[in-house]
């Protein structure tokens, strides 16, 4: 007679105390009306795992990066207090420029926060051979100030280029001249001013993208101008492989 098996029950305790489960990862988005394509840190599909999003109201993109968060601290506070309520066991954003909020962030919420993907320069820096540096990519050149690179580490001298002279990227994201947006013309503005970076410093051997709305156009920066390119579709992934490591069991 042939033994009959039937597929084991999971016992044990279930935790309770939150929301929603399966998605540990809380994104605090900007309140913002631009197309998010793929790859755009707003774009769900972007992502291999689950996410939340909490758009923080009133927090437009000029106010973030031209305008240095001002008055904005306790709205992000609050988003990601609720963000941590619903389910997430670690907080980002969707701005660079809010390296500005890191620490309070952090200490707020109680979970791991990676606010900016600036927060990879270190990590990258230390990569790299001897006479080599990191060197940004970022939305606005003129507005990233020393606040935003010693919040999150990054050396003062750092080389970095922005797209505030190009056609459509900085129009539509930071000014909202417009809803669409012409993804050729974006993608241009974005290589454009990373040739523009290694041009004036050829010691640039890698780039970080410091705006979370250019990880559709990092393969086209690194084939434009043959470093490695680190973004914040990089940085989140490594940090979601700590909240969620990979089981080989």
């Amino acid at each position: 007679m042939t033994a009959v098996t039937t597929p084991s029950t999971r016992r044990g305790i279930a935790r309770g105390g939150k929301a929603i489960y399966g998605a540990p990862l809380g994104i605090l988005m900007l309140e913002a009306r631009f197309p998010r394509i793929p790859g755009d840190m707003g774009n769900g599909t972007t992502w291999p795992f689950p996410v939340l999003y909490r758009v923080v109201r009133g927090a437009s993109p000029e106010k973030v990066v031209l305008n240095g968060a001002s008055g904005l601290l306790q709205d992000f506070l609050d988003a990601a207090a609720d963000l941590v309520a619903q389910g997430a066991e670690a907080i980002t954003t969707n701005c660079g420029f809010l390296s500005l909020f890191q620490k309070e962030l952090a200490a707020h919420v109680g979970v791991p926060v990676a606010t900016s993907s600036l927060m990879q320069v270190p990590w990258v820096q230390a990569m790299l051979p001897p006479g080599q540096r990191v060197g940004l990519v970022t939305v606005s050149g003129s507005s990233l100030t020393p606040r935003h690179l010693e919040a999150v580490g990054v050396p003062l001298d750092i080389p970095h280029e922005g797209t505030e002279s190009g056609r459509e990227f900085f129009r539509v994201l930071i000014k909202a001249e417009k809803d669409d947006m012409d993804i050729d013309l974006a993608e241009q503005d974005v290589v454009e001013a990373a040739q523009r970076l290694v041009a004036r410093h050829p010691e640039v051997g890698a780039i970080v993208l410091e705006c979370t709305n250019m990880p559709p156009y990092a393969a086209a920066v690194q084939r434009a101008v043959g470093r490695p390119v680190y973004d914040i579709y990089s940085m989140i992934t490594y940090f979601h492989a700590g909240i969620r490591p990979r089981s080989f069991g």
